[in-house]
C-alpha cells in the first residue's frame, strides 16, 4: 500500500545508489558445476564493443541481450549460463555448465562457447581460471597428495576448508599448458548461493592479486628514474651551500627541471599505485570472507597469498613513498633557491633604483643650470632690445638717456624671465613639494 505521507522529492540518485547493493549477485551453483572465468583488461573506449559482443552471443543462443547500459548481465543460454560483469579496469565473463565426467578439469565449460566470438572479445587476459566444483566427503578427509597428482601435475598445492568447514577449496596458483589456472571446490553442504559467493570470492582473490601486482612492473621501471633524482637533488644542493649569485639561476633551472620530471612520472603512475592500494585492500577482505579452517600439510589460501603479494606490495609502497618525499624535497629546495634568486634580483633592482635616482639627480642639476644659462641668454637678448628701443627714441628727440635706460632693464628683465621659466616649469612638472 502507498504511503499518503509527503515527504521531500527523491534524490536523482536515490534508486540508483540503493539497488547498488544488489548488484551483481553470485550465481547459485549446486555440485556438480563447471565453470570458466576470463577477467580482461579493459578500458573505457571497450564499453560498447564489450556490450555489443554480449549482446551478439545472448541474440545468438535466443536469449534476450543485456540493455544498452547495462554493466552486469546474468542469463541461461542452453548449452551453458552466461555471468558478465563490467568493472573499472576490466570486464569478467563466467561460462557455467553441468558437471558430465569423472574428470573434472576435463571438457571444460568454455568448450561450449563459440570459437569465433571469443576471439572478438576486446581487452586482454589478465586471469583466466577452470573452476570445477564437485561433491566432497562428508568425513572432511582430504588427500591432498593424490589431489595434486590427480589435477595439478604434482604442483605443491594451497587449499583449506572454507566457509566453516561447508567445503574445501584447492589450487595451485599456477597457469596450466592450456592457458588456464584450476580450482576444485568439494562442496560438503553448502547452500547454492553460498557456494556461488565462494567461487566469486576465489576468483576475485586471483585476479585482485594480478590486478594489485601490475603495480610491480611500473615501481620497478620508476626506481632508476628516482635514483637518478635523489642523486641531482644531493648534487645541486650541495653545489647551492657554495654557490654565489651567478650560478643561482642555473641550479634553479636543473631544480625545475627535475620537479617536472618528477611530477610528469607522479601523473602517469598515480593512478596505478593508488589502484594496487585498493586491490591489496580486496584481496584481504575476500580472504577473510573465505573463512579459513586449515587443512594440514597445506598453506591456507592466506599465508599463500600473503606471502607472494606482501613483498610486492611493499616494494610498490616503498616507491611510492620515495617519490613522494622526492618531490616534497625537490619543492622546498626549489622554494629556498627561488627566495635566493629573487633576493638578489631585488638586491639588483635596488641597484638600478639607486643609479636612476642618481640619474635623475644628476639631470636636475643639469637643467638648473641649463635654465640659469637661458635666463642669461633670454636676458642678453632682450636687454639688448631694450637698448635699441633707448637709442631710437633717443635719437627721435625724446630727451632720454639710453644707455642708464639699458642698464635698469637688466634686473628687471632678469626677474620676470626667471619668473617666467619658474611659472612653465610649474605648469609641466607640478609645484616643488
Amino acid at each position: 500500500m502507498a504511503s499518503s505521507m509527503s515527504v521531500p522529492a527523491d534524490h536523482s540518485l536515490r534508486f540508483e545508489l540503493s539497488n547498488e547493493v544488489h548488484a551483481r549477485p553470485p550465481e547459485e551453483l549446486v555440485a556438480p558445476k563447471k565453470l570458466t572465468y576470463l577477467a580482461c583488461l579493459s578500458d573505457q573506449n571497450n564499453r560498447q564493443a564489450e556490450w555489443q559482443a554480449v549482446s551478439a552471443l545472448a541474440t545468438q543462443f535466443g536469449a534476450r541481450p543485456p540493455a544498452s547500459d547495462a554493466i552486469h548481465y546474468s542469463a541461461d543460454l542452453g548449452p551453458f549460463r552466461l555471468k558478465w560483469e563490467r568493472h573499472a579496469e576490466f570486464s569478467r565473463y563466467n561460462f557455467i555448465t553441468a558437471e558430465n565426467s569423472d574428470q573434472p578439469f576435463e571438457n571444460a565449460a568454455i568448450n561450449v562457447v563459440p570459437d569465433e566470438w571469443l576471439a572478438s572479445l576486446p581487452g586482454e587476459t589478465i586471469a583466466a581460471s577452470h573452476v570445477a566444483i564437485r561433491r566432497g566427503r562428508d568425513d572432511g578427509v582430504v588427500d591432498h597428495d593424490a589431489l595434486s597428482a590427480a589435477y595439478f601435475q604434482g604442483n605443491p598445492m594451497v587449499g583449506a576448508y572454507l566457509s566453516g568447514g561447508a567445503a574445501a577449496g584447492f589450487t595451485d596458483f599456477r597457469i596450466a599448458d592450456d592457458g588456464f589456472s584450476r580450482v576444485l571446490i568439494e562442496d560438503r553442504h553448502t547452500t547454492p548461493r553460498q557456494a556461488g559467493r565462494l567461487v566469486q570470492r576465489l576468483l576475485e582473490i586471483d585476479t585482485y592479486r594480478i590486478m594489485a601486482m601490475l603495480t610491480l612492473p611500473v615501481a620497478r621501471t620508476l626506481t632508476p628514474a628516482l635514483d637518478d633524482g635523489e642523486r641531482e637533488l644531493a648534487a645541486i644542493t650541495h653545489a647551492l651551500i657554495g654557490t654565489d649569485e651567478q650560478n643561482e639561476p642555473e641550479l634553479l633551472d636543473r631544480l625545475t627541471k627535475l620537479q617536472a620530471e618528477i611530477e610528469s612520472n607522479d601523473a602517469k603512475t598515480q593512478f596505478r599505485f593508488g589502484a594496487a592500494a585498493a586491490y591489496y585492500n580486496l584481496v584481504h577482505r575476500r580472504i577473510a570472507d573465505l573463512r579459513e579452517d586449515r587443512i594440514e600439510g597445506l598453506q591456507t589460501f592466506e599465508e599463500f597469498v600473503e606471502r607472494r603479494l606482501a613483498p610486492a606490495m611493499s616494494t610498490c609502497a616503498a616507491v611510492r613513498s620515495r617519490h613522494e618525499n622526492l618531490s616534497q624535497h625537490l619543492a622546498r629546495a626549489t622554494q629556498l633557491l627561488s627566495t635566493r634568486v629573487n633576493i638578489a634580483s631585488e638586491r639588483q633592482n635596488q641597484g638600478i633604483l639607486e643609479s636612476m635616482n642618481r640619474r635623475v639627480e644628476l639631470q636636475v642639476r643639469l637643467q638648473e643650470t641649463v635654465e640659469g644659462l637661458s635666463i642669461a641668454a633670454i636676458t642678453y637678448y632682450i636687454v639688448g632690445l631694450v637698448s635699441y628701443l633707448a637709442k631710437g627714441l633717443q635719437a627721435s628727440g625724446i630727451s632720454l638717456n639710453a644707455p642708464l635706460v639699458t642698464a635698469l632693464s637688466v634686473p628687471v628683465v632678469v626677474l620676470t624671465v626667471a619668473l617666467g621659466l619658474r611659472k612653465i616649469r610649474e605648469m609641466i612638472t607640478g609645484p616643488k613639494g
